[in-house]
């Protein structure tokens, strides 16, 4: 086992610098994700007890996106990539300082903390996905992204269980105050993440033109991809704090659900995403799709605290193994079209955010929907059940830009060869 684990660190030593800085960088503001992913969406469901605000915090979340990939865009012709990596990081710690701050829930307030966390996650992504893309290429992606999500998957077994039983060990008198401890530790790791940022020798993009009405026609599928991964990010993020506090009661429960299963998926991801070729990006991303589903199914047919723990456990397999996948299909298709458009890789970005806040509108708006019009009760048994059934007809689109892609770098490189 220490011949295997040193090996295993000599391979990432072999990597370039950059590639390791990443890494490192990302590894330590994985640290605060679950808090952000998971405990500000509890906090809401606490203090105000109802699903929709919890799912319309979400949505102003997603509405922040795409505005500061937009803004980030017109902003990397002014500042460092790496100032602008940082300050999504630490924008995450000023929108739960102001969601502490507020003395009730109301929507206007929700709906502020919402825009800078948005913004939050609109310059680290924005930033994230272009220094990811030009960092990595095809053949190490899957071992990038296997690498990230074995950090990722490990560190969910022990923050949310820390951050849940501290929460919990105070009794309810002092549970905001716990909540703003945790939020202080939240803003002491993203300067640490920010320092480790400054290390790297981060390049912002040659082409500064980044906006585009019209692309090829591949373009277009990955958009419908994007959008069915949208339908269902909001779900993966507040649907298990919502049923947890709803049918298991408290953080503490919360944190052990979350960490349940864990230290298996970990492993099993760093496998994959170690041994995994291009070719098996579409079998990947089909075993998420499949778990997400049968997350779906099981919590509709019990909606108990047994349900609960059941789309936990697929829900710990399912995530992983979707970002592994669809990172690397989207990233391809980025690299194919830019060197036959000849454009800014980050147009890419930025107009695959449309696609997913499509999406991300799409799911939230059907689970208000079916809250305002039902109950609670109906919109999460069924709106994600919904969603999961409507996002298996990502396999087929995921198999259909494999495909295209392979003809398009054929014919790139049979003119080239021409050419020459």
């Amino acid at each position: 086992m220490l011949r295997n684990l040193s090996a295993e660190i000599k391979h990432f030593n072999q990597q370039p610098h950059d590639f390791r800085i990443l890494v490192l960088t990302n590894m330590i503001y994985a640290l605060v994700l679950p808090v952000i992913d998971i405990f500000v969406a509890a906090y809401v469901m606490r203090n105000s007890n109802d699903p929709t605000k919890v799912v319309i915090y979400q949505l102003t979340i997603y509405t922040g996106i795409p505005l500061t990939f937009l803004l980030n865009g017109f902003l990397l012709s002014r500042f460092n990539i790496k100032t602008l990596y940082s300050a999504g990081m630490l924008l995450s710690g000023v929108s739960m300082i102001v969601m502490m701050s507020l003395k009730t829930l109301d929507l206007t307030g929700i709906g502020i903390a919402g825009i800078i966390m948005g913004m939050s996650f609109g310059f680290y992504w924005a930033n994230r996905d272009y220094l990811a893309l030009s960092i990595t290429n095809d053949r190490n992606r899957n071992y990038y992204y296997g690498l990230e999500t074995f950090f990722y998957t490990i560190i969910a077994v022990v923050v949310p269980v820390c951050i849940g039983w501290f929460i919990e060990s105070g009794g309810d008198i002092n549970v905001n105050n716990a909540y703003r401890i945790i939020t202080g530790l939240v803003f002491v790791i993203t300067i640490l993440a920010s320092v480790v940022c400054f290390r790297g020798h981060f390049r912002n993009p040659d082409e500064k033109t980044f906006l585009y009405l019209r692309f090829h026609p591949y373009w277009r599928k990955l958009l419908m991809l994007a959008s069915l991964k949208g339908l269902a990010q909001g779900y993966l993020v507040t649907a298990p704090a919502m049923l947890i506090m709803l049918l298991l009661g408290k953080e503490g429960a919360l944190g052990t659900a979350q960490s349940v299963g864990a230290i298996i998926a970990a492993v099993l991801m760093y496998i994959i995403g170690r041994a995994a070729k291009p070719e098996h990006r579409i079998i990947i991303f089909a075993g998420g799709l499949i778990c997400f589903t049968l997350a779906a199914i099981f919590n509709g047919a019990f909606y108990n605290a047994t349900g609960v723990v059941i789309f936990m456990l697929f829900l710990l397999l399912a995530k992983p193994l979707l970002d592994m996948a669809y990172f690397p299909i989207q990233f391809s298709v980025i690299d194919i079209l830019s060197k036959k458009e000849k454009r800014n890789v980050y147009a890419y970005i930025l107009n695959h955010e449309v696609g997913l806040y499509a999406g991300r509108f799409l799911g939230a708006g059907t689970f208000i929907f079916l809250a305002y019009y039902f109950s609670t009760e109906v919109a999460l048994r069924y709106a994600i059940i919904i969603i999961a059934i409507l996002q298996l007809l990502s396999i087929a689109v995921g198999k259909s830009i494999i495909k295209e892609g392979k003809a398009l770098i054929k014919e790139t490189n049979e003119k080239t060869t021409a050419v020459v």
